[in-house]
């Protein structure tokens, strides 16, 4: 039986080239997200054993809870900071060469050749002090040398190309504080790619001044590298590190709070922490690669399907001879087996080839990897496996059928009519209406109060219930769509028959009588359609709450952001703001970091900011309290979203958690403001008091215009005061709004290009399955031909069929998607998704797009149809 199948899947090949396809593509990001995963992976443990080349490093003792997203300084340290006293004590122990760079610090920009700010995509601007006395080891001129004070720079090999910077030019450098001129005196290299981040060499005096100024601290550090000189300055073997932490750790003075590991120790947890906050990323991938393997499993059923329906009578033959039904069910797995392995090889290579494209398109963008991203042999098992699986579940169905089936029944297929879908179309209704109950549920538990009698129900996560909902809308709508296959085709045949009388009622007809095929093959692009036009929603909706809240909550002229320097504005750029000629107020926001609220669930984020920020900013829409008078008390003003969550109320005393201690703050004010939510605000004096300078930043400042004047005026002028610190922008209203809009459309438009990636399946899926209905109807295609239908006929009753397919697929798809964005908009709404909006010419688009689509996907079937003699059609079995 083997053999009989391996014959039959030989015979079939070319039917099974759509499903190879769909297997082949999702077997692609799978392998694909494994790939990247480890090109990432190995990426990092290159850096490490680069940025982090020490032999001993002497860090903490006590893990400690760090603010790494925003921090300052570029340390991944979790423990306990260190006295700088040790730095002499472990360099005077025996066997140590000297220190690595010490001291190392982000939030700088560097200024290209043409006056510019160097941006970069996500990669950090990083300057590190070393000199020729204590080198990095890593490091290798290529000309010039070290810098040797504060007017100095020496820049890696990258940082250099993307200025257009040599040896002896000068530049600016933009530190926290202001800008800086600097003169490039060195030009080296690392013994590994930095992926794109701006490496510079400062001296260790201004390095050390850097950081202790961004942390408040002289007399504290977070690590200390040594290099050994047991090899000639080379790296230690792992024996030789663990002997030198062992003299170091005898040398550190007790009651330090401070331990001496391997070098190899540390990178290893700074690798496998790295690795972990970057984890996210495959999950994400194979969400895409399930949906797309998910939507290619109905293109697998419906080719199995027909197949096994062309070969009932040759299972019927084989049953009655002696065959068993395991024997008949395993020659139809054989085959599902041999698809599932030629789709995988293929989605392998695929996978591979997208990884190697990614690469290339980083490395064209300044971002080059340098990790191994080749396929693993466990990769390319995982790969077959996952081709092999779904090419089985797509088949287990019909392969069961063909089983199962009387060999006598078998043997005339006109007593073999299609079941009925009544009980699936009541099985899948039951399931709406329920998933709608829980969509109405989340809808109740995103209002404010309480929403049921129910106390255990109110406190229930609304998304829990969202999720639940789409699940069972989702599934539903599935199962429930060869029931309506029929009343549907009527209606989306009406304007078809009107037009052409005789291809149109064909078409309505044939998708009737057909109706477990044509459900399936439309539900693999109701899934991506659903999710494409959800998002679609959410976006648009996102967009005009923006565009809302800008024109209606802002009452300032201009918005001010920073364009580099990790989204730091300096506080030079906001006083030259404040001295420009028409200017009412410059209102800054800053982010406090480390301040928290013990018994905080949701750990609300805390800004300080000026008075004005609710006179000429914001209307605070104050649901109690008065937001100026609390900011001129030193009050907070917590949003109506915090309160809610935490009980708090108007004239609370809550604890404030800082570095320093803790204190008790009295809530002044709460705002139902949606620009405000999640957020507490206080004022400079109270802000001051919370951080210090290396814990707090400006990250975005709003300017009012004196009544009357000019405001394109103004801009320049602003733009003027601010063009000495190449990092910040100011923009109008519409222009805010527009970036702003810009940031969504384009996390929306990767994530629909992931997305895409299901609907080119299902479009497969549409063709395959008028191939094989086009093949299973040659003889009564030849007999319309026979009796006078015309070519120009034939291709259009099955580009009727086409779009019909199509456009069923997607108004499903629409009318979920819409439906699911509606209700994620309301549960967000506190949250400042304020406003719905959605976008009905999108929609449309929608629906014309599969009109096309189910157009081109029949030339080919309809090409095939025609090619065959009408003599030869008519007297095929």
């Amino acid at each position: 039986m083997i053999k009989l199948g391996l014959r039959d899947a030989r015979s079939h090949f070319s039917r099974f080239v759509m499903s190879v396809i769909a297997i082949a593509l999702g077997v692609a990001f799978v392998v694909g997200s494994f790939c990247f995963r480890e090109m990432l992976n190995n990426q990092v443990s290159d850096m490490l054993s680069t940025n982090a080349d020490a032999d001993v490093y002497v860090r903490g003792t006590t893990k400690t809870a760090t603010d790494s997203t925003t921090s300052a300084v570029s340390s991944s340290s979790d423990y306990n900071v260190i006295s700088t006293s040790l730095i002499d004590t472990v360099s005077a122990v025996q066997g140590v060469k000297g220190t690595s760079p010490l001291y190392t610090v982000s939030g700088l920009v560097l200024v290209a050749k043409d006056g510019n700010a160097v941006a970069t995509t996500g990669a950090p601007t990083l300057a590190m002090g070393f000199s020729a006395k204590d080198s990095w080891r890593a490091v290798t001129f290529t000309s010039g040398t070290y810098a040797k004070n504060t007017h100095e720079v020496a820049l890696e090999s990258y940082a250099a190309k993307r200025a257009n910077l040599k040896v002896g030019n000068s530049t600016t450098l933009v530190y926290p504080t202001g800008p800086q001129s600097v003169k490039v005196v060195g030009i080296f290299q690392t013994t590994s790619s930095q992926a794109g981040a701006i490496l510079l060499g400062i001296d260790e005096n201004s390095a050390k001044a850097l950081y202790e100024q961004t942390t408040g601290s002289a007399t504290k550090i977070d690590e200390i590298g040594l290099y050994g000189n047991a090899n000639g300055g080379n790296a230690l073997s792992e024996q030789q590190q663990q002997s030198l932490a062992d003299k170091v750790n005898a040398a550190i003075p007790s009651g330090s709070k401070a331990t001496a590991i391997t070098g190899d120790e540390m990178r290893s947890e700074k690798t496998k922490s790295t690795q972990d906050s970057l984890g996210f990323i495959q999950p994400m991938i194979l969400i895409f690669a399930l949906i797309a393997l998910f939507v290619g499993s109905f293109i697998i059923a419906n080719t199995f399907s027909m197949i096994v329906r062309e070969s009932m009578r040759g299972y019927a033959l084989l049953r009655s001879v002696g065959a068993s039904p395991s024997q008949v069910f395993l020659t139809v797995v054989v085959q599902a087996i041999v698809l599932g392995i030629i789709g995988s090889a293929a989605g392998i290579g695929l996978g591979w080839g997208m990884i190697k494209l990614i690469v290339y398109g980083f490395s064209q963008s300044g971002s080059t990897l340098t990790g191994s991203s080749n396929p693993t042999i466990p990769d390319m098992l995982i790969g077959v496996l996952v081709g092999v699986a779904v090419s089985l579940i797509g088949a287990a169905l019909p392969a069961r059928h063909a089983s199962l089936a009387p060999p006598l029944q078998a043997m005339n297929e006109t007593v073999n009519p299609e079941k009925a879908t009544r009980a699936r179309g009541i099985l899948g209704l039951v399931m709406i209406v329920i998933g709608i109950a829980f969509w109405g549920l989340a809808w109740l538990l995103s209002n404010d109060g309480k929403q049921t009698p129910w106390d255990w129900l109110n406190s229930t996560n609304p998304a829990i219930s969202l999720g639940i909902g789409a699940a069972l809308i989702l599934v539903g709508t599935i199962v429930m769509a060869p029931a309506i296959v029929q009343p549907v085709s009527r209606i989306l045949g009406w304007i078809p028959s009107l037009v052409f009388p005789v291809t149109g009622r064909l078409a309505s007809r044939n998708l009737a009588r057909s109706k477990r095929r044509t459900a399936n093959t439309a539900a693999a692009l109701f899934v991506g359609i659903a999710i494409v036009s959800c998002l679609g929603v959410v976006a648009s909706s996102v967009n005009a709450s923006v565009s809302g809240i800008v024109e209606s909550g802002i009452k300032a002229d201009f918005a001010v952001l920073a364009n580099g320097g990790m989204g730091r504005i300096p506080q030079q750029g906001i006083d030259a703001m404040s001295k420009v000629n028409g200017v009412k107020s410059v209102s800054s926001i800053s982010y406090l970091m480390d301040v928290t609220y013990p018994g905080t669930s949701d750990k609300p984020s805390t800004f300080m900011a000026q008075p004005s920020l609710f006179t000429d900013v914001f209307d605070p829409v104050e649901t109690a309290g008065n937001a100026r008078q609390a900011m001129d008390a030193g009050q907070l003003v917590v949003s109506k979203s915090v309160a809610d969550d935490n009980d708090w109320h108007v004239g609370q005393s809550i604890s404030v958690k800082y570095a320093q201690g803790t204190e008790k703050l009295t809530i002044g004010a709460i705002s139902d403001n949606s620009i405000f939510s999640g957020g507490i605000y206080v004022n400079q004096t109270t802000g001051n008091k919370l951080t210090t300078e290396a814990t707090r930043f400006i990250t975005e400042a709003f300017v009012k215009a004196d009544a009357g004047r000019n405001v394109t005026t103004l801009k320049k002028d602003l733009i003027t005061a601010v063009k000495p610190y190449y990092v910040i922008s100011v923009m109008t209203k519409d222009e805010f709004k527009s970036t702003i809009s810009s940031m969504v459309n384009q996390v929306l438009l990767i994530v629909n290009a992931l997305l895409a990636l299901s609907i080119v399946i299902a479009i497969f899926g549409i063709m395959n399955t008028l191939a094989l209905s086009v093949s299973e109807r040659t003889k009564e295609i030849g007999l319309l031909r026979a009796i006078g239908a015309g070519r120009g006929q034939i291709r259009g009753m099955i580009a009727i069929e086409a779009s019909m397919i199509s456009v069923f697929g997607t108004l499903l798809g629409l009318l979920v998607g819409t439906a699911a964005g509606v209700v994620i908009r309301k549960l967000y709404a506190s949250q400042g998704l304020t406003e719905l909006n959605i976008p009905i010419s999108e929609l449309v688009t929608f629906v014309v797009l599969a009109i096309v689509v189910g157009m081109l996907t029949s030339l080919p079937p309809a090409r095939k149809a025609l090619k065959v003699p009408v003599l030869n059609a008519v007297a095929s079995e």
